[in-house]
């Protein structure tokens, strides 16, 4: 992330927009689980919220210095892993939703985004839910990324992508700013 993105995503007006805006309307009326794995948490405002939520959270944050600010911060109440999410070191069916927000537009193709759909997939367990949010185009979010890594995920397209990996009951939809999601593995072979 470039410095102003950085500045942004550790504020405290950050995190009190993911607290009470962000997060209540990507989870509206989902059921999380005991053990949930969020992907590409950052600086942690949305795994703040989530571990007064989940009765087991794990993380999985490729940034070193992020993974280790959340090992210190939080490490005694989140299971924090430094890692790539294109290849998840859990087993098969460890958790009963993977959640990811604001960070599919950071992984660098669209590739690499199948990519972590296809671990979400993997590592949910029989009629898991993988659920997030992440943002819509537009000249205020390109202008933040100036210098960043930025594919945008097309949300028209997104639910054709999670069933091409096994997903099924693919919801998407959109606000002014954002889109949220969420699909499920399905409960039996």
């Amino acid at each position: 992330m470039n410095l102003a993105h950085r500045r942004l995503c550790s504020s405290a007006r950050w995190a009190a927009r993911v607290e009470h805006d962000l997060l209540p309307w990507a989870l509206e009326g989902m059921g999380l689980g005991d053990d949930a794995l969020e992907v590409g948490p950052g600086f942690g405002a949305t795994t703040r919220v989530l571990a007064e939520r989940v009765p087991h959270l794990s993380v999985i944050e490729i940034d070193e210095a992020s993974a280790l600010g959340l090992q210190r911060d939080l490490g005694d109440r989140v299971r924090v892993l430094h890692g790539d999410a294109t290849r998840i070191p859990d087993p098969d069916g460890s958790y009963d939703s993977v959640l990811s927000f604001t960070m599919l537009h950071h992984v660098p193709s669209p590739t690499h985004q199948e990519q972590v759909f296809a671990e979400a997939f993997r590592v949910l367990r029989p009629g898991g839910t993988f659920a997030g949010s992440d943002s819509l185009a537009s000249l205020r979010f390109r202008f933040l990324h100036l210098h960043d890594t930025m594919v945008i995920v097309d949300p028209v397209k997104l639910p054709s992508r999670l069933a091409a990996v096994g997903f099924i009951e693919p919801r998407v939809s959109t606000s002014t700013r954002s889109f949220r999601f969420s699909a499920r593995r399905p409960a039996t072979a």
